[in-house]
């Protein structure tokens, strides 16, 4: 999970503040991340529950970003505050003692500053993996999406690189997405075949609601020859969700690194998820520096 190993020791008290949780889960039975309406799971709520026994009293966590219904983190933030002082192992195996077996915690410690798991985040990179095959798969069915069709992933690679820059994405956004603006910067996507798997990987600054999955779903109709590349920018410069085709399936997608300015301490991620680093080239795994950081603007006086 981590570049550098991080050490269960028990010799670090964390706590008394604001404390950071770096952790994973399969999202296949939860309907996202946020917290729902009673008896409909969770990742917030059975990460919330944990944490709270073991702190001894009541948390709210913040988390770097929300995931929807069925997509996967190998690479999650999180922070909430407590008065509560615990060793480091302690934090970590204590929470994944009373987590179900679909979420794991690999780390935590003090925040530093002003940490923010959500507003101090300079970047957030995904993954999605489509199983390309003629039969549908058993084995990992609900961790990837599956395409029959033939995928030509050099071509969806080539349509691709017109989303690379600072754009207005209403067209790769969600009817019902909250976000104030559609703008975002999209530092890098690569589109690449590992024998029966392609494999999207895409940076950006942040994400409008359902902006990877929408991107997915256009690529594949290049993929599959429905669209020609430069489809892609046409549809980007449209800003109409309506000419960007379907959404791609949740269950390919992998939330794989959130990043954050060096002070705060926030250990590194090895871009996962575990199945795919064998993949790649080690140097494609590590994380990618950004180039064009929004920094937050101080507050005006009235």
């Amino acid at each position: 999970m981590f570049l550098e190993p991080q050490p269960l020791t028990t010799d670090v008290d964390v706590g008394n503040g604001r404390v950071a949780l770096a952790f994973e889960y399969d999202g296949r039975d939860f309907h996202g991340w946020q917290l729902q309406k009673s008896g409909v799971r969770s990742v917030e709520a059975e990460l919330q529950k944990a944490v709270s026994k073991v702190a001894n009293h009541p948390v709210e966590l913040v988390c770097a970003g929300r995931t929807d219904a069925g997509v996967h983190s190998s690479y999650q933030i999180a922070h909430f505050e407590t008065a509560s002082v615990r060793p480091l192992r302690s934090w970590v195996m204590g929470i994944n003692t009373a987590l179900p077996y679909d979420v794991s915690v690999h780390w935590a410690g003090n925040a530093v500053g002003d940490f923010h798991a959500r507003f101090s985040a300079i970047y957030r990179r995904y993954r999605y993996v489509i199983y390309n095959y003629p039969v549908r798969p058993g084995i990992q069915r609900g961790q990837v999406s599956w395409i029959y069709r033939p995928l030509d992933a050099a071509q969806m690679h080539t349509a691709a690189q017109a989303l690379v820059g600072e754009h207005d994405f209403s067209s790769f956004r969600a009817a019902g997405c909250q976000s104030r603006t559609p703008v975002r910067f999209l530092e890098q996507i690569t589109v690449s075949r590992k024998g029966d798997f392609v494999v999207i990987d895409v940076q950006a600054n942040a994400f409008v609601h359902h902006m990877v999955r929408n991107i997915v779903g256009a690529l594949i109709a290049v993929g599959a020859g429905e669209q020609p590349p430069g489809w892609i920018a046409e549809v980007l410069a449209a800003k109409d969700r309506t000419l960007a085709g379907v959404t791609a399936p949740p269950h390919g997608l992998y939330l794989v690194d959130v990043g954050y300015p060096d002070g705060f301490g926030i250990p590194g991620a090895e871009v996962g998820p575990g199945f795919l680093r064998p993949w790649f080239d080690p140097l494609d795994n590590r994380p990618i520096p950004p180039t064009h950081v929004h920094v937050k603007q101080p507050v005006q006086p009235k």
